[in-house]
């Protein structure tokens, strides 16, 4: 097994795929072949059908975590372990359409003075007022905050790739704060208990206990924080390939969505179809 995962990891840094993928992909397979207690070489292209029926069927994920399993299975079984099932190529996911989730300012503000630890506050703030991904917030270092230009470095985002957001000169302030009381060295927000820094799952779970006790009803995770952001900015009237550029897509398409969950935007078609329909 070990010889194996050895070298999906070496074929995953060929393709260039990072870290934090390859960290996801190795998961995804490990929980295959704990699902038929067997060596990833021995389990039949027959078994590997019928668990990915079974992550469908019986698992009711969501798309986007099947797409993870599917794409993980692929570069092994194609790619690593060269096996030519002719059904995997076959095997798609198609994209979900849904909107998604987002907060009003208020509603944000509101959820962050409610947080009752400093390191997931000030990551998750990050997150809204600086529109990162929770990866890439828990990630920052010291040396990525340039106060002077008022920018932030956001080092080896998604695809790898790295890009400069504007830092608000409240966040800044809050960093300053953050840092006198807690003087963190390496990692902006290190673990307690090791010399990484905090997970992504410790800033959700503190995210999930604090929306228990707010007055939010919507199904809000960290990834909420970032869309509010994008949406507010559109609502802003910045240019789309600014906001485009800030949040690090690749795609403008990706952007587009945030023209269909902005407030103002409805309100002035609104106020348009209002007005031609108008029968004098």
């Amino acid at each position: 097994m070990e010889d194996i995962r050895q070298r999906m990891i070496e074929d995953m840094k060929l393709r260039g795929l990072t870290p934090s993928t390859q960290a996801t992909y190795l998961e995804a397979v490990k929980v295959l072949a704990r699902h038929y207690n067997s060596r990833l070489d021995e389990i039949t292209q027959e078994q590997v059908r019928d668990f990915l029926l079974y992550l469908i069927d019986s698992k009711g994920y969501a798309k986007s975590t099947y797409k993870v399993y599917l794409s993980a299975i692929k570069f092994l079984y194609l790619n690593t372990l060269d096996r030519q099932w002719r059904f995997l190529p076959l095997a798609r996911v198609n994209p979900e359409k849904k909107l998604p989730i987002v907060l009003s300012r208020e509603e944000v503000w509101s959820l962050l003075d409610l947080v009752r630890r400093d390191k997931p506050r000030m990551s998750l703030m990050l997150m809204y007022t600086c529109g990162l991904r929770v990866s890439e917030a828990v990630h920052l270092r010291l040396q990525d905050i340039d106060s002077q230009r008022m920018v932030l470095w956001v080092r080896k985002g998604k695809g790898g790739k790295d890009r400069s957001v504007p830092l608000p000169s409240y966040t800044l302030a809050q960093l300053r704060a953050y840092w006198l009381k807690y003087k963190p060295k390496k990692w902006l927000f290190p673990s307690e208990h090791s010399i990484s820094a905090i997970t992504k799952s410790c800033v959700q779970r503190c995210l999930t206990a604090t929306l228990r006790r707010s007055n939010i009803r919507k199904n809000v995770n960290c990834h909420t924080l970032r869309h509010s952001y994008a949406t507010h900015l559109v609502e802003a009237g910045v240019h789309l390939r600014m906001i485009q550029s800030l949040l690090g897509h690749k795609c403008i398409s990706s952007t587009f969505i945030y023209i269909h969950l902005s407030q103002s935007t409805r309100v002035d078609v609104q106020t348009k179809i209002n007005e031609l329909m108008r029968r004098d």
